[in-house]
């Protein structure tokens, strides 16, 4: 197989796509550095250029690239801080104020780490504090939406949330415009929710080409989508979107929302009175959700098996 320079490769797919130098990197770098880039006469820092390729819908960890102490130490940093909110976002409520705690130590030494110019790095720890939320609980509907749009326009600087097609996302940036849906969502606006789903899910449809590529980010989508889609009463369209879903996550295997979207297909098949088709779905989300020892989710969900079907785990 030819290998291409890195350069080389962002300019081609670039032009496949129709897109200008200032199109494509928008916010994350002035159009004199894409075009070095382009001319491999320079390699701009590491999280530019996987933004870069995102975009692009390229592959971001196919390229080979020299780093530099400093965006190894954020690196490693980032992935530190990943961690310890996986364990927060899993633990008991008597723990969470302790891995709060830590977790925004990281973002702390983030935030230390970050250069001026750094606007990807900048976005990550604004977008995470407000995930996080505060010790005492979540920020406030206006004050999370402040906050997550002040992320997006760190490095989408026209974004406008009523026309998200028209431009080129990286996966970040997709997933911020998701975290304002979810925002909208817990404030029980959920047809202006279901707005944003709707065009994000279009947008990453027609765009992300490379599907094998992107199918965790495919399935994050389609999953908040078929579960607003759920909650408006739609549940023959939830259906769809979870299936299309499913079957991604099995292609590509990539799992973190397969019992997701069994058990979000499993409620709408009972509401639509096919309870056949919902009690089979639902245990299956069980058992795979008792693996995982995802006690949160097994909470929502045995109470509803054992209320309509008569079934109490183990059996």
């Amino acid at each position: 197989m030819k290998e291409l320079l890195l350069g080389e490769a962002i300019k081609r797919r670039r032009l496949e796509l129709g897109l200008t130098q200032e199109q494509l990197c928008e916010g994350l770098c002035d159009p004199a550095t894409l075009c070095r880039l382009e001319n491999n006469r320079q390699t701009p820092a590491h999280n530019r250029i996987k933004a870069l390729l995102q975009r692009l819908n390229m592959p971001d960890d196919r390229y080979y690239a020299l780093l530099s102490p400093h965006e190894l130490e954020l690196a490693s940093v980032r992935k530190e801080f990943v961690a310890c909110h996986s364990r927060f976002a899993r633990a008991e409520p008597e723990q969470k104020k302790q891995l709060w705690k830590l977790a925004m130590e990281q973002l702390h030494r983030l935030e230390g780490l970050a250069e001026d110019d750094d606007a990807i790095t900048r976005q990550f720890i604004l977008n995470h504090r407000v995930i996080l939320g505060t010790p005492d609980g979540p920020y406030s509907f206006e004050e999370r939406w402040a906050m997550l749009l002040e992320a997006l326009r760190l490095t989408v600087p026209k974004f406008d949330l009523e026309r998200i097609e028209g431009r080129r996302y990286s996966v970040d940036e997709t997933r911020l415009i998701s975290q304002i849906a979810v925002t909208y969502s817990r404030e029980g606006k959920h047809t202006k929710a279901l707005e944003i789903y709707s065009q994000l899910f279009d947008y990453v449809r027609k765009n992300d080409d490379h599907l094998s590529n992107f199918a965790p980010h495919f399935t994050l989508i389609a999953y908040n989508y078929a579960r607003e889609l759920a909650l408006c009463a739609r549940y023959q369209s939830a259906i769809e979107i979870a299936e299309q879903g499913r079957r991604v996550s099995v292609d590509y295997g990539h799992y973190q929302f397969f019992p997701g979207f069994l058990a979000a297909m499993g409620e709408c098949y009972y509401q639509l009175g096919e309870e056949e088709k919902s009690k089979k779905l639902c245990v299956q989300a069980h058992y795979i959700y008792e693996a995982l020892g995802d006690e949160r989710n097994l909470a929502l969900i045995d109470p509803d098996i054992k209320s309509r079907f008569q079934i109490e785990f183990p059996v």
